[in-house]
């Protein structure tokens, strides 16, 4: 006869190859990471070339109009009002589409919005707002060269799809904003005032009543914690000789372009080569917190604030990921802490919030959020 003890040690040792047989089923493709470096394949950097190709000569495009947006959001001479695009960087649900469809509501004719959401996630579409606005999509893994492709994806696309689109504002799913659209809108494209950094002179200022000079809103860190340490991430030489160290940046994935900048991210060939390239340093590798601070401060500094309009708590912080705020904790009064800012009058935008949180911000969105 076996012992008991000797009988489960038994059953344990043979169900561990069905542990390992089984176990990817069973882990969704969120929790799932790479084995490997990832690499992104021939085939998708064909289909981002001919996109980004397309993106660069919008301008031809738009004139001769022989390639209509599928959105079907062309400004035209009856309505040529500049505006924001609204880029959404997702991998779950959108949970805040309710918060964002007030926030929205009547200004259809001042934004657009686009969704990349990675294809191998069952995301459920929202109707409102978010409805027909998912573009072509690639899958995409946290702290890799794929979050620059989609970003990239999504700036070519609202490029082509709008020559109205002066702003680019890279968001998440865990974003949500701080003031009202009209705020928001004001902010950026009218104010004399919002960028306390700005020394640009009255006559620079306006224009037939509008900002005539406008500025990335994009961080811009020449100094940070192991910097150096994600410079050699992909070897001590990589880099070089496109990217000195002297010259790599550090800074938020989340921020506000301007249609020049955002141009000048899709006609990028060569520090792409750079930034694509996997990394054998894992923990020290977030290639979209580096790749377009980087080159926009290599190619156009003064034209960026240096700066991000997206706040972001970054006390206990859990395996680079910043603070979430819980239901608890929403409130008015958390709303107007977040919106306090050193560089600009307000905050924009802020994560991250985790989904729960939904109702106590539908439920002060009136009296709190929208109200500036």
């Amino acid at each position: 006869m076996f012992s008991t003890p000797f009988v489960l040690s038994f059953s344990l040792l043979l169900s561990l190859p069905i542990l390992f047989l089984l176990a990817p089923r069973f882990l969704s493709p969120l929790q799932q990471q790479p084995q490997s470096p990832v690499l992104i394949s021939p085939s998708d950097e064909q289909d981002d070339l001919a996109l980004f190709n397309r993106a660069s000569g919008s301008a031809i495009n738009s004139i001769n109009n022989n390639n209509p947006s599928r959105f079907s959001h062309l400004s035209t001479g009856s309505n040529p009002k500049r505006k924001i695009a609204f880029l959404f960087l997702t991998n779950s649900d959108l949970h805040f589409s309710p918060l964002w469809d007030q926030f929205f509501k009547g200004n259809s004719h001042l934004y657009n919005i686009y969704v990349h959401a990675d294809p191998t996630v069952n995301v459920t579409r929202p109707h409102g707002v978010f409805e027909g606005r998912f573009i072509p999509a690639k899958r995409t893994y946290r702290a890799s060269a794929t979050l620059i492709s989609a970003t990239r994806r999504l700036l070519a696309t609202a490029i082509i799809d709008d020559p109205a689109n002066v702003f680019f504002a890279v968001l998440s799913q865990y974003c949500v904003p701080l003031h009202s659209f009209r705020y928001v809108y004001h902010s950026l494209l009218v104010s004399r005032s919002f960028d306390s950094s700005s020394a640009e002179t009255d006559a620079e200022l306006t224009r037939l009543g509008v900002r005539a000079k406008y500025k990335s809103f994009i961080e811009i860190l020449s100094k940070s914690r192991n910097l150096w340490k994600r410079y050699t991430a992909r070897g001590r030489f990589a880099m070089m000789p496109e990217v000195p160290y002297d010259q790599f940046r550090v800074g938020s994935q989340f921020f506000v372009l301007t249609r020049r900048h955002a141009l000048a991210v899709v006609k990028d060939r060569t520090l792409w080569r750079k930034f694509r390239s996997p990394c054998y340093k894992e923990d020290e590798c977030y290639p979209e917190e580096h790749y377009f601070p980087t080159l926009l401060s290599m190619t156009d500094p003064n034209g960026c604030t240096q700066y991000t309009l997206t706040r972001v708590n970054w006390t206990g912080t859990t395996k680079g990921h910043p603070y979430t705020y819980g239901a608890a904790e929403v409130s008015p009064e958390l709303i107007h802490r977040l919106r306090e800012s050193n560089h600009s009058e307000s905050y924009l935008f802020a994560r991250k919030f985790s989904p729960d949180c939904l109702k106590p911000l539908m439920d002060i969105a009136k009296k709190a959020i929208f109200r500036d």
